[in-house]
């Protein structure tokens, strides 16, 4: 049964549920998918395609970065510098399992800053990046939520191809 039909998540407001179902939605399609994923494939990129290597990657980092940007905070030199080399490995002989953990560490902490979210937060304006975009709380929150789920979709069907060749 999907994460969003199992109920409400203590602690976390009624308008941020689905922004931790769908997190949490995707750390379970994640870990599932990539279980016993050959890791001689993690940065192979069929048609073009990104490799699951960056999509594992990049769902960390951008649910860091976005959760950050709601917390009010410009991104460290240490997110800047994941940014930049999320194409590739981040040490050598890190497999799937690694990010796929590092994946699973971080929706767990985006669910915990959920629960400290009051309701009059969320329309509270934000910045996002360099430029200073406007956002606000809720709309950073949703964005991780659908971006996550976007990179999930394009990570199952890159890793389908991937193991169709085998």
């Amino acid at each position: 049964m999907e994460v969003w039909l199992r109920g409400d998540l203590p602690g976390i407001l009624p308008l941020l549920q689905p922004v931790a179902h769908a997190l949490l939605q995707a750390k379970e399609e994640v870990t599932d998918l990539m279980h016993q994923f050959p890791d001689e494939l993690l940065w192979e990129s069929p048609a073009g395609l990104a490799t699951p290597g960056f999509h594992l990657q990049h769902l960390t980092g951008v649910a860091d970065r976005l959760f950050t940007y709601a917390k009010g905070e410009a991104l460290n030199q240490e997110q800047l510098q994941r940014l930049a080399s999320e194409k590739e490995p981040p040490f050598p002989g890190c497999g799937s399992r690694q990010l796929v953990e590092s994946f699973n560490r971080q929706v767990n902490k985006c669910v915990d800053t959920l629960k400290t979210i009051t309701e009059d937060s969320l329309t509270v304006a934000r910045e996002v990046g360099r430029a200073k975009l406007p956002s606000t709380v809720i709309g950073l929150l949703v964005h991780s939520a659908e971006h996550t789920m976007r990179h999930v979709g394009q990570l199952l069907v890159t890793v389908r191809i991937l193991k169709s060749g085998r």
